[in-house]
């Protein structure tokens, strides 16, 4: 019922289609909601704080597909290519989400599984396929499925041994980002103390939110309470104002009659 499409559909509608439908009347427990805030704080605030990762877009606490919540980048190009500066930058931003429930909510969750997985398979990346490893060097070690399904080989083409250095070289580069995102958090507890109490409260943050709480600023804009509440006050007025056209309509057919 709009009279034109504004950027807000625009949003909801790459939204829906990359992540799912927003789930904006599931029932969510309180102290959920709370630890999905802090996990997302932890991830926003990661992402807005380091120069070699993608910019941040936004944050959103509303579940979404299958997700709980959700933190967007937006990159400013496209990549033709990965710097191990930006993957390492990426590595630090998976694990903001665990080590801020960590560090505020004295458990963690599930809900880092996701994180945990991509984390992994970009670890291996840098070390097995874009030869960015240390000790195992510029040399390629990502299994060609095509050939060895072919084959029928189900083995890697490497020893042992080196399998073992690829494991300390991923478990090393895991354990580097671990303790860096840690290091960022503890040092900015209160950043992200402002950021998790925003998204309990306003739900989702765009980058110049983030940004105004990160340097300390407060926001002024309504909540979701407020709009909801605006919204349910326009339609009761608009259901008063249909009520006294149709009884004016009846008082002057009863003159008429």
């Amino acid at each position: 019922n709009k009279d034109y499409v504004e950027m807000s559909d625009f949003e909801e509608a790459r939204d829906k289609v990359r992540w799912g439908r927003a789930k904006r009347s599931r029932v969510v427990d309180e102290n959920e909601k709370r630890l999905t805030a802090y996990h997302e704080a932890g991830h926003a605030l990661v992402q807005a704080m380091l120069k070699d990762a993608d910019p941040l877009h936004k944050v959103s606490i509303i579940p979404r597909g299958p997700m709980g919540g959700a933190t967007f980048a937006l990159p400013e190009k496209d990549r033709l290519f990965y710097s191990k500066k930006y993957c390492l930058a990426e590595l630090q931003i998976f694990f903001g989400g665990r080590i801020a429930e960590e560090l505020f909510c004295d458990d963690i969750t599930s809900g880092a599984q996701s994180d945990i997985k991509q984390a992994t398979m970009l670890a291996r990346g840098i070390i097995m396929e874009w030869g960015m490893g240390e000790e195992v060097g510029p040399i390629s070690y990502a299994p060609d499925w095509g050939n060895d399904s072919y084959f029928g080989r189900t083995t890697p083409d490497y020893s042992q041994r080196t399998a073992e250095i690829i494991d300390n070289e991923v478990k090393k580069l895991i354990d580097s980002a671990y303790v860096k995102v840690k290091d960022l958090l503890e040092a900015n507890r209160e950043k992200l103390e402002a950021l998790a109490q925003a998204l309990i409260k306003y739900e989702t943050l765009d980058a110049d939110d983030v940004r105004t709480i990160i340097e300390g600023g407060h926001l002024e804009k309504p909540t979701v309470s407020d709009l909801l509440a605006a919204e349910q006050k326009k339609t009761a007025k608009a259901n008063d104002s249909d009520w006294l056209l149709d009884d004016n309509d009846q008082t002057d057919e009863n003159k008429e009659s």
